[in-house]
Parts: structure tokens; sequence; C-alpha cells
């Protein structure tokens, strides 16, 4: 598909930020199942769209504590992307994240269930997912290493 440049300018002043976490605990990785209804029952990492006056951050941890019950601690960078489809930009900044405390809780109207699932078992639910690319591209940089230093992240 060709984008005239009209088009693209157009479509980057509606870019959206999206901002989530991969929490790994005992080998499992915490995904949530989506209620909405244009994903409605499969599964993502904990994530959402970053609000106005707030950093990134600040946001990923809030998603985090909305999407799952858990409170959390940001240890690193796992991936920055983009995603263009027919009329929208879509950036995505996921972040290494520790579980600190809490319990599984969250708003129905948006989340139908929270599980730990092995790295098999995300593997094996390919078609389950969300995005692909963004799950298993965020939680293989982690199981290699390639976390960058939170560091990186700068607020101007």
């Amino acid at each position: 598909m060709m984008i005239t440049e009209r088009c693209w300018q157009n479509m980057y002043s509606k870019a959206k930020v999206i901002v989530g976490v991969v929490v790994e605990k005992d080998g499992k990785y915490l995904l949530v199942q989506e209620a909405k209804e244009k994903c409605r029952g499969k599964w993502n990492l904990p994530a959402g769209h970053l609000d106005s006056n707030e950093t990134v951050m600040a946001a990923a941890k809030r998603e985090a504590k909305e999407k799952t019950g858990y409170d959390i601690t940001l240890t690193g960078v796992c991936q920055i992307g983009s995603r263009i489809s027919a009329d929208e930009i879509f950036v995505s900044i996921i972040f290494k994240a520790e579980a600190l405390g809490g319990e599984i809780a969250f708003d129905t109207k948006e989340i139908l269930d929270v599980k730990w699932f092995s790295y098999d078992e995300v593997l094996a639910m390919k078609l389950g997912l969300r995005n692909e690319g963004m799950v298993l591209g965020a939680i293989d940089n982690m199981r290699k290493g390639l976390i960058a230093p939170l560091d990186i992240v700068r607020q101007y």
C-alpha cells in the first residue's frame, strides 16, 4: 500500500503511544485476556494508551495495575516498536517489570481474565495473541537479555 505525504501527515498527527510491561515470575509470564469487542478473547501483555500529561513510565505502571491488580516496578526496556495500519500509527514501548505485590484484579469491561503462562504456553497460543510480534518480541528480548537500562528513558 502506498501512503501519500498528505495521508502520512494526517496519520502522524493521530499516532497513538502504547505502553506495556513484561512481568515474569518463576518462569511464567503475566498476560491479560482482552474484553474489547475488536480483540475480544485475545491474550496480550498488560498494556494500554498513554494518557495526556503522563510519562511513559508512569503510564506503564498505571496500565499494569489497572489491567492486572499488581503493583510493579520497572527494571528495563524490552522493546520499542511501531505498527502502521490503514488509518493509524501505533508506537509501543514495552518495559521489563517485576511484580511487587497485589493480587489479580481487573475491570471486566476491559479484561476477561489474567493468568500466568509458561513460555511454551505463550508460543502455543500464537493465533490467540492480540499482537504476536509485540508480545513474543518483547518476551523473546527479555529471555535473550536484550534489555536496555531505564536510564535511556528521558522526560523532556
